[in-house]
């Protein structure tokens, strides 16, 4: 997996630059035929200035757990709405460094273009390592939406301006909606196809969820360490 470098400037405005430009750049086709391998990513805080970051690779055939990677790291960037790919970003390029093999997809603890400069989390990390990459995030940021219906499976559209950012699905019956947007080298629709098709009997699906799963695991270890 090739990665390219990338800038982490830590004056706002200039991170502010350098979502805008990216933005304009990002290819939201998916052009994959076949897909074997997919990862999740997930970050913890275990202490107020040190981040854990986890992924998880999977088979996308079975949903197969296939190995664990983490990383540890002081945090140089504070908590900025709008602006967590600078926080969270170094590390998880660190913790990418360590996996040499092929994925095809990365399902991403973050937004994608459902961003209010339409270039989040996982759009910035899918930049860097040219892969295609998928937001799926707990919590709404930015767009809009009507609440999805209580069954699972329900989905309504993120919009802004008539343009569709993504969608936001119950995954789980009776449970709050998670909300997926396109990082890079995917659209909307696909995003959304892909996150139901990893989804088992938990509001996450499997990459994140599992990603989220050891994250905690590792956490409490490093606490009492």
């Amino acid at each position: 997996m090739k990665i390219f470098n990338a800038c982490w400037p830590e004056k706002k405005q200039k991170c502010y630059e350098i979502q805008r430009k990216n933005a304009k750049n990002l290819d939201l086709k998916f052009n994959k035929q076949s897909i074997s391998i997919i990862a999740g990513i997930d970050l913890s805080f275990p202490k107020k200035d040190l981040a854990l970051a986890i992924l998880v690779i999977l088979s996308y055939k079975n949903l197969k757990l296939l190995n664990v990677f983490f990383h540890i790291s002081k945090i140089n960037f504070p908590y900025i709405s709008g602006l967590l790919s600078f926080r969270e970003g170094p590390i998880i390029i660190a913790l990418l460094k360590k996996f040499k093999g092929n994925i095809d997809i990365f399902f991403i603890d973050g937004q994608g273009i459902a961003h209010p400069r339409f270039f989040g989390l996982a759009s910035h990390i899918g930049t860097i390592i040219n892969k295609p990459s998928i937001g799926v995030a707990k919590n709404h940021l930015f767009g809009e939406f009507k609440n999805p219906k209580s069954f699972k499976g329900a989905y309504e559209k993120i919009t802004k301006s008539d343009k569709i950012l993504g969608y936001v699905l119950r995954s789980k019956e009776k449970c709050n909606p998670i909300f997926i947007s396109p990082g890079n080298y995917i659209d909307t629709k696909t995003s959304l196809e892909l996150v139901k098709n990893t989804i088992t009997n938990f509001r996450l699906p499997e990459p994140t969820r599992l990603a989220h799963k050891y994250s905690q695991f590792y956490k409490k270890k490093i606490i009492y360490f």
